[in-house]
């Protein structure tokens, strides 16, 4: 069980990594859509690979940060039957529902995906959209996004079947961590701070 739970801690360390770079791309995206926005107006001039970029990172954000999201257990969840049970019985049911409904969605997503992708990257499939991108990055979002979940999933089973055998704390307890505007404001301080 000790090296599953290192695999567990290299699978949420991953998933970490991943959320807070992918974070960023929400900063690209409003920068793009605000210097569109500009040149647009200014200039009277747009092209669709600006819209179709925005698009992009978004389904960035959305994908691969999908792990990331269960790691901190911010998945939408619907606790009114759940939590009348033991905390014990609680984990035994997620345990269940990870193995009988994660595991064989994402597998099968990533199966349904993955020859789409491949299509569009062999046939070079562009954006109907006059000044359009190329598809198969995005596409290929999917299939990554997906994998980066079912990866989670593995992670949360280990903790959960750890926490039935009393070798770890509770795992659906969320991270005391600091919010997302305290983080900016420490970041910006910093910033701030090296530029004197």
């Amino acid at each position: 069980m000790t090296a599953l739970l290192r695999l567990s801690k290299w699978i949420d360390g991953l998933n970490e990594f991943v959320g807070r770079w992918v974070s960023w791309l929400i900063l690209v995206a409003v920068l793009i859509s605000a210097v569109n926005a500009v040149v647009r107006k200014a200039f009277d001039m747009s092209s669709n690979a600006f819209l179709e970029v925005q698009w992009y990172l978004f389904a960035a954000v959305f994908l691969l940060a999908a792990g990331y999201t269960m790691l901190r257990q911010e998945h939408v969840r619907i606790d009114i039957i759940l939590g009348k049970f033991s905390k014990r019985t609680q984990i035994i049911i997620e345990s269940v529902c990870i193995v009988l409904f994660l595991f064989p969605f994402t597998i099968e997503v990533i199966n349904l995906v993955w020859p789409l992708v491949m299509r569009a990257y062999e046939s070079g499939e562009m954006s109907s959209n006059a000044g359009g991108l190329i598809r198969w990055p995005v596409y290929a979002l999917v299939p990554v996004g997906f994998a980066l979940l079912m990866l989670q999933g593995v992670s949360e089973l280990i903790k959960r079947i750890g926490f039935l055998m009393g070798l770890v704390d509770d795992p659906t307890k969320k991270a005391k961590a600091k919010s997302d505007e305290e983080e900016l404001a420490e970041f910006l301080r910093k910033q701030a701070e090296g530029a004197k």
